[in-house]
């Protein structure tokens, strides 16, 4: 494919700069969310404050993303009118019951740890993709890749009091908001076709944070303390969960699934540092190696002499349209 005819969200090097970008600023997310709950004395117990203060956090950056989809001339129609189920679950899953499980398992965990048992939804995608997208095709370059940052998980969930005995609130809401992860990320191809990726990713962000600020009142949910700072974490979530998700979504669309969610590892890693800086958590040397050992495993699966073959063959395009199926994944029956 011609370089001049080739999207930005195609290339190597912009891929490899946007997905880290993605992944850093959701690796921060760990420690502000657990500053934002001390800040607004949001106390474990509390769980409808939570789910409102998530709800609060997504449905601006949603209003956001439409404003600015709106200002860029983005088209706001959906392809057809049956694509609004679709686009209901990517919300459903995307949003509202991810971040429920998210906040409520991290109010139970600590971020270091959290952080590490999200991780698991990095290789979810990775096989799940292989399985349902005829582009992903899993090889031994691949498994390698994930092998290599499966390791660095494991060192980092190895000794230490972080690495007791799995909870239900805490490490088992985390592994549920995983699943959810993996499985919206999968959905993010199938949203481009139906309506423009940025639009659709304002609609998630928005109709799922509306969601939860519903469902949080319902469950008794306020904000019992309200201050500067703690206000300042929340704009400082809100664009995060703006950068983040418009970045993530896009390349999904037009990449295969696994090449961009392999750079999810290095979330873990950043989570588990931010966290150590932030929350004054414990620094071990054992995150250093585990960073590495990421770090290996994304060079392996998207710098090989075949890594660029694979951005052709989803032959999508930045438009104002909704992206088109190639024929290649219509005959894969992707999503």
């Amino acid at each position: 494919m011609d370089k001049k005819s080739t999207s930005i969200f195609q290339r190597p090097l912009w891929v490899s700069i946007f997905a880290l970008t993605a992944a850093t600023v959701w690796g921060w997310a760990y420690p502000l969310i657990k500053l934002g709950f001390e800040e607004f004395c949001i106390t474990p117990d509390l769980t409808g404050s939570k789910i409102l203060f998530a709800g609060i956090r997504f449905c601006i950056s949603g209003l956001i993303v439409l404003a600015i989809a709106y200002g860029a001339g983005k088209s706001f129609a959906v392809r057809k009118k049956t694509d609004w189920w679709f686009v209901l679950l990517f919300t459903l899953l995307n949003t509202t019951l991810h971040y429920i499980c998210f906040y409520i398992g991290l109010s139970h965990a600590p971020g270091a740890r959290s952080a590490i048992m999200n991780s698991l939804s990095v290789f979810a995608v990775v096989i799940l993709a292989c399985i349902f997208f005829k582009s992903d095709r899993m090889n031994m370059r691949k498994l390698g890749g994930c092998l290599l940052g499966f390791a660095g998980i494991m060192i980092l969930n190895t000794g230490g009091k972080e690495s007791g005995a799995l909870t239900l609130m805490g490490d088992g809401m985390i592994i549920l908001n995983a699943l959810c992860g993996a499985a919206a990320s999968l959905l993010a191809r199938g949203l481009g076709r139906r309506v423009n990726v940025f639009v659709g990713t304002g609609y998630s962000l928005a109709i799922g944070g509306a969601l939860l600020i519903i469902l949080g009142l319902l469950a008794g949910g306020t904000l019992p303390h309200v201050s500067p700072r703690g206000i300042l974490y929340l704009i400082l979530l809100i664009g995060i969960s703006t950068i983040g998700f418009t970045l993530y979504n896009k390349l999904l669309t037009c990449n295969p699934v696994g090449k961009v969610a392999i750079y999810n590892s290095l979330i873990p890693v950043i989570g588990a540092v931010t966290s150590c800086l932030c929350l004054g958590e414990t620094f071990y040397w054992k995150y250093v190696i585990a960073g590495t050992l990421a770090a290996a495993g994304i060079f392996i699966i998207n710098f090989s002499p075949r890594a660029s073959c694979a951005h052709r063959e989803i032959p999508l395009t930045l438009s104002s349209q909704p992206e088109t199926v190639s024929e290649k994944d219509r005959k894969s029956g992707g999503v």
